[in-house]
């Protein structure tokens, strides 16, 4: 075994900072401190607009801050709540001060940026918050059923095939739970097959595993599933199927083989462990809670329902408790976790992000890069009002990308807390390279396999459709069908990539 080079994650106690050499520490506060000098410079020089400072020309001053925070994320991994937060204080501060004329969304009940934290909290921050930990003492749940030890026992005894069988299983259940719940349920099983010796770069892989299985169902992610409430059929994101095989077949290779290096899979042996239904139970009952809050959140009976699919899954837990006490103590880590995420989509709900490019599918292709720092509901909501994309391809760029960073996505910061070591960002992105290898490859095989068709979100003939939207839409294919384009009779026209 090559533990020098894939070093595992042992136990949970390995959440404590790491040891850093003094001069490797005292290096990365001089890089930081430099970075603050050249920010502080470049705002001193910058000119006033109504969204804030503009920096060289055209670059907003938030978006420098963002990148300190994510820089300081990167740097002390040690420390990355404190960085967060801290960071969240800072951009907040300066859009008051220095954002007057912040272009706030349009679907805030009240302006300003007081508003933007009730819309905010009320639609993301308590939602993601309220999974993240519920989904944490969902997976105590699971644990404690006796289900992983004796799904682990049905795992290929080959070790290369084992370890990639794992990953699939999680992209197969990712595909009709919620992401979160698929990534942490595979943390589980793995660290009962590799008795508790799991590396950064398979952690990645199943990162990555649960983010490309929701990506090509509406019930696999919340991105898909706005999509799909938008009006998206939901044929349109299958075709992200493809990529999404491929990304599997990628992560689940290097990863299988990074992981076997270390850890060969070693089911556990001896008398089979009985499995508590009751446990089982509960945990069916959580997800069913998760769904269907889900769809009253955002379905025809939202209003009265829409407190978010938190409610649903914390509803079922409470049920649960009176059969099987949870296990509460998971819950202070996992807030830790899940504030540091929140401070994050916080800092990127601030961003001056109002529009995009012109749909096409290299804009598609650079969502994935811009999802493993951002948050992938506001891009999404941002492809959506604008239409004309290939819906399919956008769901695996921003379904996907966030798997390039560990805090790019809410399976990673939550599966995070159960492989602390997962959090140092460049061990991430050391040992977890294939992850960016397969979004690049999967993408590119999706676009030539089935080309780009960009898709209608529905019929524009359809009742309910602004009459000018059903105008613009026909003068489109009017302009493109004398260009020679195919356009489709009832929809936008449907271009071919070449």
């Amino acid at each position: 075994m090559d533990e020098g080079r894939h070093s595992h994650i042992e136990t949970r106690e390995d959440a404590r900072d790491p040891d850093v050499p003094e001069a490797a520490g005292r290096a990365k506060s001089y890089v930081f401190a430099a970075a603050v000098v050249v920010a502080l410079a470049l705002g001193a020089f910058g000119s006033q607009v109504p969204d804030g400072i503009m920096v060289l020309g055209a670059v907003p001053f938030a978006f420098v801050l963002f990148v300190l925070v994510l820089l300081g994320v990167a740097l002390f991994h040690g420390h990355t709540l404190q960085v967060a937060l801290g960071g969240a204080l800072v951009i907040t501060i300066y859009t008051a001060v220095f954002a007057p004329g912040f272009a706030w969304p349009t679907e805030q009940a009240h302006p300003g940026l007081w508003g933007h934290l009730l819309h905010e909290g009320e639609h993301t921050l308590l939602n993601l918050g309220g999974l993240l930990l519920g989904f944490s003492l969902l997976a105590k749940f699971f644990e404690h059923s006796g289900v992983p030890d004796n799904l682990s026992r049905l795992l290929p005894r080959r070790p290369l095939l084992g370890a990639f069988t794992l990953l699939a299983v999680v992209w197969v259940i990712s595909s009709f739970l919620d992401n979160i719940a698929a990534a942490m349920i595979g943390g589980v099983m793995a660290r009962s097959a590799f008795r508790e010796k799991v590396t950064v770069g398979y952690v990645a892989a199943l990162v990555a595993a649960s983010n490309a299985g929701g990506a090509w169902s509406v019930l696999g992610d919340t991105t898909t599933t706005m999509m799909w409430l938008d009006g998206v059929s939901p044929l349109a994101v299958l075709r992200a199927m493809v990529a999404s095989a491929v990304a599997l077949a990628i992560c689940g290779l290097f990863g299988a083989v990074q992981q076997t290096r270390v850890q060969a899979i070693d089911p556990p042996t001896g008398e089979t462990k009985p499995i508590d239904r009751v446990q089982v139970m509960i945990v069916v009952l959580i997800l069913a809670g998760a769904i269907v809050a889900n769809f009253l959140f955002t379905g025809p009976w939202a209003g009265f329902f829409a407190g978010g699919p938190w409610y649903g899954v914390w509803a079922a837990i409470l049920v649960g408790s009176l059969l099987r006490r949870p296990t509460w103590g998971e819950l202070p880590g996992a807030a830790k976790g899940a504030l540091f995420l929140l401070s994050l989509v916080w800092c990127a709900s601030l961003m001056p992000v109002r529009a995009l490019p012109p749909a096409s599918w290299s804009t598609a292709f650079g969502l994935g890069f811009v999802s493993a720092v951002f948050d992938n509901i506001p891009l999404t909501k941002l492809a959506l009002e604008q239409s004309g994309y290939d819906w399919g391809i956008v769901a695996f760029s921003v379904g996907f990308g966030g798997s390039m960073i560990w805090f790019g996505s809410s399976a990673g910061v939550a599966i995070s807390k159960d492989f602390p070591e997962a959090r140092h960002t460049w061990r991430y992105l050391k040992e977890g390279w294939p992850v960016v290898l397969a979004y690049v490859v999967a993408f590119f095989t999706m676009l030539l396999a089935l080309g780009w068709w960009p898709q209608p979100k529905r019929d524009e003939s359809a009742p309910g459709v602004p009459a000018a939207q059903a105008r613009d839409a026909a003068t489109e294919r009017a302009s493109l069908h004398a260009r020679g384009v195919a356009a489709d009779a009832n929809g936008p026209a449907q271009r071919r990539w070449r």
